[in-house]
């Protein structure tokens, strides 16, 4: 690998961390919003997550495409006496599941460490060529 292979490395690396950092406020967020029956637009909260794409071709990492919006059904749970309760007693609830959030915060947590130690790595190296060096 030649000196001009290796800034893609930390590039990919950086994308990742970045990804990663995101898909972690989106799961944090959903966990928060587990129980939120009314949003802005009056309707419960809806489950999000990052959509992402890589470009193999040119080795860039990943590329943050958008948040998008689980659009699963909506649960509904008999509370009659809820405020956003429909005529029947029904709630409409968020379609987030906990179990399933927590794996992804799991999956998103190992991920960001993995282009954590990507970047330590590349410091190491950059360190003992550094010393070579003098």
């Amino acid at each position: 690998m030649g000196v001009d292979n290796i800034s893609p490395m930390v590039d990919i690396a950086v994308s990742g961390l970045r990804a990663q950092s995101l898909r972690l406020n989106l799961i944090s967020a959903n966990i928060a919003n587990a129980e939120t029956t009314r949003t802005e637009t009056g309707q419960a909260y809806r489950r999000q997550d990052v959509v992402l794409r890589t470009t193999p071709q040119d080795l860039g990492g990943v590329r943050i495409v958008r948040v998008a919006q689980d659009q699963s059904a909506l649960r509904s749970v008999l509370l009659p006496g809820h405020p956003d309760a429909d005529a029947k007693g029904y709630v409409q609830m968020p379609n987030v599941q906990l179990p399933v959030e927590m794996m992804n915060l799991v999956f998103a947590s190992r991920a960001y460490q993995a282009n954590v130690a990507v970047l330590k790595r590349y410091q190491d190296m950059v360190e003992a060529t550094i010393e070579l060096l003098r």
